[in-house]
């Protein structure tokens, strides 16, 4: 049976460029071997196993999970190494140590002595210790200890000696990249992720504290860091697949993005200068772009089904649940674009994007190759 076109899939749908996502996976590998850090991708942006084995291939084969789900997933595709950089909450515990009784190293994230507490309670009399990462703000203000704060040394020292608990490091992630507007002021956040946690690692070393590993990694720093001094690991994932906002800030180049969505144009509204398609919110979702790079970029820039034209005068510029529309500060040529016609989507942010499908249609030499499953729950 011929493979399928793009053009010819039923649409929304998500398509994985394979010859991109080959060459997304190789590129940062590489930048990470040089650099002398091990390469710890995170599977968030993809969840699914058949994308993981692809971005290990070369390394040393541990992975970064953002949910239980991908953990059990992974665990059961033969990923035996996973850190869920996440802060742990309680109710979840009991089901991390079950999984972490199955694979070799299963470790976990604390910012708060509750959340350590709770969990060396549910730890201690195991057979084995739990390994623990203590997440430190590097500047993004979401989560994290203060490194400056001397209540923070106070907690990682107690950290260390919690029973059930084997105390790995630090780990931080510069989500605060993501305001940067040229690759240079991406590099600037790359050293403050690196700076700020290899600091702090230092301090506790001076007092006392063995701290073996310093994990750091978001797609934007790492994809133009040039000195990890004191990083032992990094932990990006959107470089696999990135995205209309990745393109914005310089973290990449469009063309560089693997994932899309197909849609369908079903309406003209030529009063409006606007089409109407088969993809809103829930194949898009409603992620506002790099607004602060181009305010009006809008949730996806859009080219023909398979890439080969681009349509840069095209954005799409509200969404619905099921129905996206496209508009142009120029006048569309609605008989080049008519009912029926197949559009691609890059969309402003493919971590979100990707979520919202089950599957993904994987593309080599324009044609349909296989169909991946993606991990789904919490």
């Amino acid at each position: 049976m011929p493979r399928m076109r793009i053009d010819e899939l039923p649409t929304p749908c998500a398509v994985v460029d394979h010859e991109r996502l080959e060459r997304n996976a190789a590129r940062m590998g590489e930048r990470m071997t040089r650099l002398g850090v091990r390469l710890r991708p995170h599977v968030k942006t993809h969840k699914c196993a058949e994308i993981a084995r692809l971005s290990v291939r070369g390394h040393f084969g541990g992975v970064t999970v953002s949910t239980l789900a991908e953990a059990r997933g992974l665990a059961e595709a033969g990923f035996d190494d996973l850190t869920w950089a996440v802060p742990i909450a309680l109710d979840r515990i009991d089901d991390a140590l079950l999984l972490g009784r199955r694979v070799r190293s299963f470790a976990l994230l604390v910012d708060h002595p509750d959340a350590a507490r709770a969990l060396s309670a549910k730890a201690r009399g195991g057979e084995q210790r739990v390994p623990v990462f203590l997440k430190v703000d590097c500047g993004y203000h979401r989560a994290g200890v203060d490194p400056e704060d001397p209540a923070s040394v106070a907690f990682a020292r107690e950290l260390a000696s919690l029973p059930g608990l084997e105390f790995r490091g630090l780990l931080t992630h510069a989500g605060h990249a993501y305001h940067a507007t040229r690759r240079d002021e991406l590099a600037a956040f790359a050293r403050a992720e690196r700076d700020v946690p290899v600091r702090f690692a230092e301090r506790l070393c001076a007092a006392g504290v063995r701290v073996d590993e310093v994990s750091v990694g978001s797609t934007p720093t790492m994809s133009v860091a040039e000195d990890l001094a004191g990083v032992t690991e990094a932990r990006p994932g959107n470089y696999l697949f990135f995205d209309a906002f990745q393109a914005s800030i310089g973290s990449c180049d469009l063309e560089d993005a693997a994932f899309w969505v197909v849609a369908t144009v079903i309406g003209h509204a030529r009063a409006q200068n606007a089409l109407l398609v088969n993809a809103g919110a829930l194949s898009l979702s409603k992620d506002p772009g790099a607004t602060h790079v181009d305010a009006r970029c809008g949730f996806g820039r859009v080219a023909s089904a398979n890439r080969s034209r681009a349509f840069p005068s095209l954005r799409v510029t509200a969404l619905s649940q099921e129905h996206g529309q496209i508009g142009s500060e120029t006048p569309i040529d609605f008989d080049a674009l008519p009912i029926g016609a197949k559009l691609a989507i890059v969309p402003n942010h493919s971590c979100l994007s990707a979520a919202l499908f089950d599957r993904y249609h994987v593309v080599r030499d324009g044609r349909v190759a296989e169909v991946w499953r993606a991990l789904r729950g919490w």
